[in-house]
């Protein structure tokens, strides 16, 4: 039995729309390296080549008066892989492309009814490519070692010479998807598959299976309910009276320190959006706030990087942690500050400039980044006397 394939190429049309309407969003950090395994079930589709069907029953003397095809069947999959980092995984999995088959009927009178049955391993290449905090999309390369199993009926006229043809071949495969995190641990995949296939009876042809399924990571974060716990009523215990208290005139106070004279730069000026090294037009700044410093007895020097609340806590944790400690880098290399009297450090989204809700959304959108930018920002407290 024939196989060919006319349906994948408008079904990958629609998935790569998606892709690119996805892809306006602004770039985000994949998962974490690590082990995931998953399912997926959905429809397989083979077209099959009724010209050659009719071909070889001519060459018998038979002509073909009408043929029945089964071309779409469910499939599923089950797969397993590692993460090597937030760009490129390894997968390997096994596959059930359903059965396929159709009827031929014949002038002599008679008919010849075919059956596939398709099966098989994989190994895959995956590259993703992230594109928001939970959506990502991904293709994938590899190869697939099919097991096809063919079952041929002939009646009245036609006479069929092997009637359980078989084949084992590894062939190429190809797909495209999209991902949606609802949590780390677990994500929605969608993707279009096709797999090369030879038929058990010498000949070539795709299948495709376009899919949904479940992908659980190992080692991720599922949100768990935070236990209330209700603090014990104070217990009022009756106290001896006070004793008269005997006035003593406290020493003079020492004078005050001097307050801390504190700056605070956007980020945006001194970096590019998602980047902790300091740009031309941020030196420039860093450099005026130095020229202020010289002839300044001071103590320490603080700065503190922030980030807004967009993306997950742990990567802005990081980021507001790398621009405060590039901050205080140039400010050593630059003004000749003794490093130890700088102390730089990161506290991500945790002290908002905003006020609560003049910011509204959770949706990454240009508008939402625009009204969190106060947020994002250096704060540079210096201690000291002139």
């Amino acid at each position: 039995m024939a196989l060919t394939s006319r349906k994948f190429v408008s079904t990958t049309g629609k998935l790569s729309l998606l892709t690119l309407a996805l892809m306006a969003a602004p770039f985000a950090m994949a998962q974490d390296a690590g082990w995931y395994g998953g399912a997926n079930l959905g429809q397989s589709n083979a077209s099959i080549d009724d010209a050659r069907i009719s071909n070889d029953l001519l060459g018998s003397g038979l002509a073909t008066t009408s043929i029945d095809d089964d071309d779409r069947d469910r499939g599923f999959k089950l797969f397993g892989g590692y993460q090597v980092n937030k760009y490129f995984a390894v997968e390997a999995g096994y596959f059930d492309l359903g059965q396929f088959g159709f009827v031929a009927n014949t002038v002599p009178t008679g008919s010849l009814s075919g059956d596939i049955k398709i099966r098989g391993l994989n190994l895959d290449a995956v590259g993703t490519l992230p594109i928001t905090e939970k959506f990502s999309a991904f293709g994938r390369l590899g190869v697939a070692y099919a097991h096809t199993d063919g079952s041929f009926v002939g009646t009245g006229a036609v006479n069929v010479l092997n009637p359980s043809p078989s084949a084992r071949d590894t062939n190429l495969k190809v797909g495209l998807g999209v991902q949606y995190a609802f949590t780390e641990a677990l994500s929605l995949r969608a993707e279009i598959e096709r797999y090369r296939i030879n038929d058990a009876v010498g000949n070539k042809g795709d299948v495709d299976l376009a899919s949904i399924g479940l992908v659980y990571r190992f080692g991720g974060k599922t949100p768990t309910p935070v236990a209330q716990t209700t603090a014990p009523a104070p217990v009022i215990i009756a106290q001896a009276p006070a004793p008269t208290p005997v006035y003593v005139a406290p020493p003079a106070p020492p004078p005050p320190p001097p307050a801390p004279q504190k700056v605070s730069f956007s980020a945006d000026s001194l970096f590019d959006f998602d980047s902790a090294a300091v740009k031309p037009a941020g030196r420039g700044e860093l450099d005026k706030l130095a020229t202020d410093l010289r002839g300044v007895d001071f103590d320490v020097i603080n700065v503190t990087g922030h980030t807004d609340r967009i993306g997950r806590q742990a990567y802005n944790q990081k980021l507001s942690s790398q621009r405060a400690e590039a901050v205080g880098s140039y400010l050593v290399s630059a003004a000749g500050i003794p490093a130890g009297k700088i102390s730089a450090k990161g506290v991500n989204g945790a002290d908002p400039v905003t006020k609560p809700g003049e910011c509204v959304g959770t949706k990454v959108t240009q508008m939402l980044i625009a009204c969190l930018q106060p947020d994002r920002r250096v704060d540079i407290e210096v201690t000291g006397k002139r």
